[in-house]
């Protein structure tokens, strides 16, 4: 009974006051690969401490709540697979190559467009027109070191990962807010990438000319880049 009440209350306690306490943390905009690391443990200790506490009560509910975690996992990667395969069949057909550019296609659209996608052997790097008339060829190389540490990072797995947790779990509160953090931190970790290859200053300014009229969704971002 007393490991019941153990692994219970080590469940509750990264289900609701840790979660809220880290979401809230600033230090995370500074040093967001250790953010990144904790939100991590904190999804596997809390899913860990549930199914253990559950299967001192009940071997079957534990072993349900397991499977349906392994099951609502394997679904999202399978989703994920196939939106990523259709995806590339589009952007294919839809796009043009960049000689200058090995990877990289383009495609028509007046909105500034820029992204990474995955795929085997080697990613695709998708840009718009209008993202190629938006940004000088300073910001531009910001953007796509930006989008290029996406994929090289692996941030696509991390994300899946989240994803699964709060489908699994709906009425769970804080598998939402992991999503959203979790979201935050890998643009964080992308832009330290990025910032590798040009300025600050010139980051920031591609971020705010790429997000037009979304600027409260890149604030973090800018503000962080921005600072002293």
């Amino acid at each position: 009974m007393t490991k019941v009440l153990i692994l219970a209350l080590l469940a509750v306690t990264l289900a609701w006051p840790v979660p809220l306490v880290l979401a809230k943390a600033r230090w995370t905009l500074r040093m967001p690969a250790l953010g990144m690391l904790c939100w991590q443990a904190i999804a596997v200790a809390g899913g860990l401490s549930m199914i253990g506490a559950l299967w001192f009560v009940s071997i079957g509910a534990a072993a349900l709540l397991a499977l349906h975690l392994l099951l609502n996992l394997g679904l999202t990667v399978v989703g994920a697979l196939r939106q990523r395969r259709r995806h590339l069949q589009l952007v294919e057909l839809l796009s043009t190559p960049m000689p200058d550019r090995p990877g990289t296609r383009l495609i028509e659209n007046e909105a500034p467009v820029a992204y990474c996608l995955p795929a085997a052997p080697r990613s695709v790097t998708v840009l718009s027109d209008g993202l190629l008339r938006l940004l000088s060829d300073e910001e531009l190389a910001a953007v796509v070191a930006h989008e290029r540490a996406h994929v090289t990072q692996h941030h696509h797995i991390v994300l899946i990962a989240f994803k699964a947790w709060r489908t699994a779990l709906p009425w769970f509160p804080i598998a939402s807010r992991a999503e959203e953090a979790v979201a935050l931190l890998v643009e964080l970790l992308a832009d330290d990438d990025a910032r590798r290859a040009v300025p600050d200053s010139v980051l920031a300014a591609a971020v705010t000319a790429v997000a037009g009229a979304d600027a409260a969704a890149i604030a973090p971002r800018v503000a962080r880049l921005r600072a002293p």
